[in-house]
């Protein structure tokens, strides 16, 4: 007890003195907003050493009830949607002809800042539109379970980035992964599995920054990556107004997204090809 209380003293000084940097400093916003990420990591690893769910951690003992509740079932196809500011991973799952979000996850840790990795030994978690199949699987992980996310992937490898085995897996930390807590990490792996067993080839996951609102485009209309992540946003806009995964390729270096199609189980894979870009 002790010791979360002296976790949780030592971030309310980390928040009082961010707070003066953002009013003196130049980029104080940028320094306040890298402070409160690695704020939350920190309470997240408090909540993990001491054996406690994460703040906003779903019931896992319930999960037939809770897809019950929502009409869905184990082995539809899914969906994946990861928000580092944020520290949310999403499961979607097919009801219908198009998806439902079923459950928001909070991610323990993941190493580095906002932005795509670029090479090996960056620390940077990955951004981008992934595709997980049956052989990405790792039931005998050092971290519990595991998936791996494909990167790089054709368009990461057209930049000519480096790196390998970047995982979603258990535990609570990470050097360029997205670290779930153990006991997360089995009801994902629970969907992942039937979903991939019954219905999917391979499902998508989607990378994203931040969620992609234009308020959030905007606060970071500076960063160096922005055009990156306008190309993101498009994705993330289409399956906001469809609920449909979008189809994703890449062209002359560039992610390209154009409408899914409604009642698809969202298992294709990414290709180059040039294709007219979906106007909303």
């Amino acid at each position: 007890m002790r010791f979360l209380i002296k976790g949780f003293f030592i971030i309310a000084l980390l928040l009082m003195a961010s707070t003066i940097v953002v009013q003196y400093l130049p980029g104080g916003q940028s320094f306040l907003d890298r402070v409160e990420r690695k704020t939350r990591m920190g309470l997240h690893q408090i909540f993990y050493r001491w054996n406690k769910p994460l703040p906003s951690t779903p019931k896992l003992q319930r999960l037939k009830a809770r897809l019950s509740e929502k009409g869905l079932k184990l082995g539809a196809p899914i969906f994946m949607r990861i928000f580092k500011e944020e520290a949310k991973l999403e499961i979607w799952i097919k009801n219908g002809a198009r998806f439902k979000r079923f459950a928001t996850y909070p991610i323990c840790y993941f190493s580095g800042r906002l932005g795509p990795k670029q090479k090996q030994g960056d620390r940077q978690a990955p951004e981008g539109f992934y595709t997980v199949s049956k052989g990405q699987l790792n039931p005998n992980s050092r971290w519990h379970r595991s998936f791996n996310l494909g990167y790089p992937n054709l368009f990461d490898r057209g930049h000519k980035r480096t790196g390998d085995y970047l995982m979603v897996h258990g535990g609570c930390s990470s050097i360029g992964c997205y670290a779930m807590t153990n006991k997360v990490i089995d009801e994902i792996w629970t969907i992942v599995t039937q979903a991939l067993n019954r219905s999917q080839r391979r499902f998508w996951v989607h990378v994203y920054p931040f969620r992609m609102s234009e308020g959030n485009i905007r606060r970071y209309r500076k960063n160096k990556w922005i055009s990156f992540w306008k190309d993101l946003q498009k994705g993330y806009a289409l399956f906001e107004e469809t609920k449909v995964p979008p189809l994703v390729t890449v062209c002359k270096g560039r992610y390209q997204t154009r409408p899914g199609r409604e009642g698809s189980n969202a298992q294709s894979a990414l290709r180059k090809r040039c294709v007219r870009e979906a106007r909303l």
